[in-house]
């Protein structure tokens, strides 16, 4: 069996988990959660503890039940506590502003670059060249991120662009004559 699958959930306090034949639902202080249930793996709730079996012996079922624990983990730790990713800007002239459910960067371009936030997340620049996605689904606050760094990815020569709080550029040497 899967080792990731083999470890149990504890459902924090203020945590509800609801397990029907095809759902699984999980409302917290921060919002609400809920996914398919998958029929290759099942998901038992006992007494606050929540564990993940496969439905057979198969390959398949023993590696879903590994991925469904992570994933129903994560509805857990969202509506407890939270995602949040932070973004970088880095180069001169380089401005976000967050304006209600809308993100305005100032990368560059001719133009202003303006991303809506869809429902759930919340975006806060803490300082001009720092942006901070929140949310309670972990899927999606990663890819509004990594759509937000797609505007302008780090080059490699300077370093200008936007990059993820904790990543490294490494920086190629100029072409020599």
């Amino acid at each position: 069996m899967s080792r990731v699958g083999k470890m149990p959930i504890a459902v924090p306090q203020g945590v509800d988990v609801q397990i029907t034949a095809d759902q699984i639902t999980v409302k917290g202080a921060l919002g609400s959660l809920s996914r398919p249930q998958s029929e290759l793996a099942r998901v038992a709730n006992d007494a606050g503890v929540l564990k993940v079996t496969p439905a057979n012996d198969t390959a398949a079922a023993n590696a879903m039940s590994g991925t469904v624990r992570a994933l129903v983990n994560n509805m857990v730790n969202g509506v407890s506590k939270g995602f949040e990713k932070k973004l970088t800007l880095v180069g001169v002239g380089f401005r976000a502003q967050a304006a209600g459910q809308k993100l305005n960067l100032q990368i560059g371009f001719s133009h202003p670059v303006v991303k809506d936030m869809p429902a759930g997340i919340k975006v806060e620049t803490p300082s001009q060249t720092e942006i901070l996605i929140k949310g309670v689904d972990r899927q999606v606050v990663g890819q509004i991120a990594a759509e937000v760094r797609a505007f302008r990815p780090p080059e490699p020569y300077k370093g200008k662009g936007i990059r993820y709080a904790d990543e490294r550029v490494v920086l190629k040497e100029t072409k020599k004559k």
